[in-house]
């Protein structure tokens, strides 16, 4: 474990660029033909904290099929304007995000995983918050939904780290060029 951890925005999208359909639906997502867990398992075992906006941790806890919280193993911040009891895995607030960071990266662990939603990866972006992307691009074009990549005031020049397919899916990995 090391202090000056990373933040990393791993998530899927369609191949024009949305997460989710309108409806907040990934129904896309799952009927592209992938291997294993796409990654998924490698990626997880490098982090030992995620954060999320609200709308994101709701989508999770609506799930039809969840029965438990799948990040309790992990520390857990949900970004949210609105008054929430924490609980024993996550952590509930609306801190100031360069803060935050700031504090965990000065803690010793794992990297920082970001887990979405659009909003909150263009809170990050406009901050320079985020160290590494790993986008899983599924080869589905759904032609309107929830973007990645809001308008926003940020830009990013990144490096190619490396490209894995897990059968249909291919998998982008970047880090971030801080400005020095």
């Amino acid at each position: 474990m090391t202090k000056n951890r990373n933040v990393v925005l791993f998530i899927a999208t369609s191949l024009d660029g949305y997460i989710a359909t309108e409806e907040e639906r990934l129904e896309w997502l799952f009927e592209v033909e992938g291997e294993g867990d796409n990654g998924f398992s490698d990626f997880y075992s490098t982090i030992d904290t995620v954060i999320m906006g609200r709308k994101t941790y709701d989508w999770i806890a609506n799930v039809d099929n969840m029965e438990e919280y799948p990040y309790k193993d992990k520390k857990g911040f949900v970004l949210t304007r609105s008054s929430m009891k924490n609980d024993d895995y996550t952590t509930f607030g609306n801190p100031d995000l360069e803060q935050l960071i700031s504090q965990l990266k000065e803690q010793d662990g794992k990297k920082i995983w970001l887990v979405g939603g659009g909003q909150l990866v263009t809170a990050f972006l406009e901050k320079g918050l985020i160290d590494e992307v790993f986008i899983t691009v599924a080869p589905t074009i759904i032609g309107k939904g929830i973007p990645l990549f809001n308008p926003g005031e940020y830009q990013s020049k990144l490096q190619l780290e490396g490209v894995k397919t897990f059968n249909q899916f291919v998998e982008l990995h970047y880090t971030v060029k801080k400005n020095i």
